[in-house]
């Protein structure tokens, strides 16, 4: 050991006593931009600049992990409660009134019954203004916006008693616009809403997505608030195919799932500056086939732990047993990190059932010793006429790899 300290002590020695001697890069240094920049929003810590919870993957746990992120529309929306009837009416709705009195010769009715069969009269289609009123004879204008159909055909009964024989009235839309759902993208539409139509019903009704489904996520936006889902995972879970709601906006979308892997992960990431953003291989994929996918784990580079990057609910944390903190009071969604140490056996299974998801990032770690290696190899170019220098970093670096193992 002291050798290797001696050893080390005479590299730098070398490296400072030559004028022209750097460590090569691509760019400027992060404290090169630091000290350049004209005006700078700083942070004075030097803390992590996200808080994030970190997870040891297990048997049980990997077993909790949903394949479902946090974009799902029954988390998100909850299981909406909805009939025909609910529906509000609304400007630009065309309807159909029908009033019916109890006996001839009322206010709507024939005289003689022999004159009309049945004692009713139904009104012209009638839309409804912007002040959201209707035209009724005898009643007036009177304002239905807002409230179901039955609501204003109880208002319109109470109108006409005074006038009418008995009157009782039934109102129906010719045309709904205002309880409508508007789907834009791969296919566009605006669909009217007949009662309990579901996230699916909805883009079957515009003729269907014109893109293969693996490549496909559907975006719900409801009341200033949004989630998005990968299209087979709405049609294999019945849960996120949740009502709609007047008013609702569907997007509908292509785009492939996609993970990115950094670190010391196999040479098709080497190539790509150690970083690499990959198309998921099938609809669902494992850590395990997307750590292949990458090129695999650098056997001579990386510390065999291998961490999983994503925002995940909070719910699923505290039923993994995790006691979540203050720093994520009122926050459903965590950010959260996963780790698996490979140099386990028994891992593999556990990545073999570990579900990726869109947008997930793989992170592995390299090990203790490559950085001192790095120093050594650019060192090894500044120093390389000196005699006997190259022999010493060639053995000062086997020994570094001795102590890293």
């Amino acid at each position: 050991m002291a050798r290797l300290l001696v050893q080390l002590g005479c590299l730098i020695a070398l490296l400072s006593i030559s004028g022209c001697a750097y460590l090569p890069g691509d760019g400027p240094s992060h404290r090169a931009i630091g000290a350049d920049a004209a005006e700078a929003l700083v942070s004075e810590t030097r803390g992590p600049s996200q808080d994030y919870v970190l997870i040891d993957v297990t048997s049980d746990i990997v077993s909790m992990i949903p394949e479902i992120g946090p974009g799902s529309f029954f988390w998100s929306f909850g299981s909406l409660k909805s009939s025909a009837s609910d529906y509000a009416v609304g400007a630009g709705d065309r309807l159909q009134v029908t009033i019916f009195e109890a006996t001839s010769g009322g206010l709507f009715s024939a005289k003689e019954a022999s004159q009309r069969p049945g004692n009713f009269v139904s009104l012209p289609v009638q839309t409804v203004s912007q002040r959201g009123t209707i035209s009724v004879p005898f009643a007036g204008d009177v304002r239905v916006a807002g409230r179901t159909a039955q609501e204003a055909a109880s208002l319109i009964e109470t109108k006409l008693s005074q006038r009418a024989i008995e009157p009782q009235v039934i109102i129906s839309f010719a045309d709904q616009v205002a309880s409508s759902v508007t789907v834009i993208g791969e296919t566009s539409s605006k669909v009217p809403l007949a009662g309990n139509e579901r996230v699916l019903d909805v883009i079957a009704r515009t003729g269907g997505a014109k893109s293969p489904g693996f490549d496909l996520f559907v975006t719900l936006v409801r009341n200033k608030r949004s989630a998005t889902v990968y299209f087979p995972a709405l049609v294999r879970n019945t849960s996120e195919n949740i009502l709609v709601a007047p008013g609702d906006i569907l997007y509908v979308f292509r785009q492939s799932q996609m993970f990115s892997a950094f670190g010391a992960i196999g040479s098709i990431t080497q190539t790509q500056g150690l970083t690499g953003l990959f198309k998921f291989s099938d609809e669902r994929i494992s850590l395990s086939q997307a750590i292949a996918q990458a090129g695999g784990l650098l056997t001579d580079r990386s510390n065999t732990q291998v961490f999983v990057y994503r925002y995940e609910a909070r719910d699923v944390l505290e039923q993994m047993g995790l006691k979540i903190g203050p720093a994520f009071e009122g926050k459903k969604i965590i950010p959260t990190v996963y780790r698996l140490n490979f140099r386990d056996s028994a891992v593999f299974f556990l990545a073999q059932r570990f579900p990726m998801r869109h947008k997930d990032s793989i992170y592995v770690a390299n090990a203790d010793s490559v950085e001192v290696e790095k120093f050594l190899r650019h060192l090894s170019i500044v120093t390389s006429t000196a005699s006997g220098v190259t022999g010493d970093i060639v053995s000062t670096r086997d020994n570094i790899r001795a102590l890293g193992q």
